[in-house]
């Protein structure tokens, strides 16, 4: 993305908000595309930079891609490329426990609760393949231990989500939530049971029906974004808070 506008980090606010300077000493209001708190990726005065949409209708043409922070660590604000960074990962083979699928749709209808699967992978003679998607870019204190955690804020959806793909697997399809992690200061993750007590549980409680659990690092060279490699997923309940 070498057409990214480099800029600094005023504030951001309203949740979908922020206003940044650019080089030229201009201010602007830009989209904020993230719906969690930002719990520790906020820092005023940071580096960021942003995308500009040709876009006539907008109201606001920037949106803010990422942030690069105090202790050098690059982070990915659009939670939606998410879904970019792990689609791209699975058709190039990075994620081995997908690859053997030949079929992606997105946005597919299913469940009880009027949900969308981020993608679902077939193939012929294997089980469907139920994939959903979270951004993790939450690193705890102390930051040089590289724990991550999801969610970053109280996530009612997250468990709806967790109790449809528990479904899936008591069917005997394949249940997967992959967390792709869109902070470079992250080793390893782990749930919030202390920002959300209940999305904790309902993971447990999924993974207890047979949901897989999945995690992988993106790798930034020059704001260029890719799926990385796996990191280790760690369901143990974390006292620390």
């Amino acid at each position: 993305m070498s057409d990214l506008v480099p800029g600094k980090l005023i504030r951001r606010y309203k949740r979908f908000l922020a206003d940044v300077y650019l080089s030229d000493g201009e201010l602007l209001t830009v989209h904020c595309p993230n719906t969690g708190s930002m719990k520790n990726c906020v820092e005023e005065g940071a580096a960021v930079w942003l995308s500009r949409s040709s876009n006539p209708k907008r109201k606001y043409a920037y949106t803010w891609e990422y942030i690069q922070t105090r202790l050098g660590h690059y982070i990915g604000i659009h939670s939606a490329q998410a879904n970019r960074l792990v689609k791209e990962g699975i058709e190039r083979g990075t994620v081995g426990e997908l690859a053997h699928y030949s079929t992606l749709q997105s946005e597919v209808k299913y469940g009880t609760e009027n949900s969308r699967i981020d993608f679902l992978l077939t193939a012929h003679g294997i089980p469907d393949c139920y994939v959903e998607v979270k951004s993790v870019t939450l690193l705890e204190a102390p930051f040089s231990k590289g724990v991550g955690y999801f969610p970053d804020a109280i996530s009612e959806r997250g468990s709806k989500h967790l109790r449809e793909l528990a479904e899936i697997a008591k069917q005997g399809k394949r249940a997967v939530l992959l967390f792709c992690v869109q902070h470079s200061g992250i080793r390893r993750v782990r749930v919030a049971d202390h920002i959300d007590v209940h999305y904790g549980k309902a993971l447990r409680d999924a993974v207890s029906h047979g949901v897989e659990i999945l995690a992988y690092k993106t790798r930034f060279n020059h704001l260029q974004t890719r799926l990385w490699k796996p990191i280790p997923f760690e369901t143990i309940t974390d006292n620390a808070f």
